[in-house]
């Protein structure tokens, strides 16, 4: 099958797990896109529920697609944070998923313009799953474009369809 829709990633290896990286461009200023990805009332809005401490060191809490908890690695404010995740074991043994593992998401941001470009970086995913946690990545890329745009998040279950395909191709480039 033909991918018929664009895939905003890429992938990679490093050390045997699989790398992310999603870049996208959002028509608002660095400042209030830094604010959608890092304050929880408006994480909630188009991700998931968090809580805890979200300064450096600091651990959180996590329920949206799954559940788990992460800590933040690293925050520059409003041009780069670094986080590492994992889905709880209670949430592992509820889904459809792999075993749990620790993954990094590093986003940076860069105005450009009128505009804010993210480019988000993931690292530690299970190569044989790759292509599933590229197409996640992608609807939640669109996702956040919904809520700045203020439109109203779409399909993500016929989304995840028209997208897999394409990130499919993406990883049996892998090999």
């Amino acid at each position: 099958m033909q991918p018929t829709e664009p895939a905003l990633g890429s992938f990679a290896k490093a050390d045997d797990r699989g790398v992310l990286r999603i870049e996208e461009r959002y028509d608002t200023d660095v400042n209030d896109l830094w604010s959608a990805i890092t304050e929880p009332a408006r994480l909630a809005r188009w991700f998931g529920k968090i809580d805890g401490d979200l300064r450096p060191g600091g651990r959180f809490n996590l329920s949206a697609e799954w559940d788990g908890g992460g800590r933040v690695e690293e925050c520059e404010a409003p041009r780069r944070l670094r986080v590492t995740v994992r889905e709880s074991d209670e949430s592992y043994r509820q889904g459809n998923g792999v075993p749990p593992f620790d993954s990094s998401i590093e986003a940076t941001l860069t105005p450009d313009g009128d505009q804010t470009v993210l480019v988000a970086v993931i690292k530690g995913m299970p190569l044989d799953k790759i292509q599933f946690y590229g197409v996640g990545w992608q609807i939640n890329a669109e996702k956040l474009g919904s809520y700045i745009g203020g439109r109203e998040i779409g399909d993500t279950e016929l989304r995840w369809e028209e997208l897999l395909p394409a990130y499919v191709a993406l990883a049996d480039e892998l090999g």
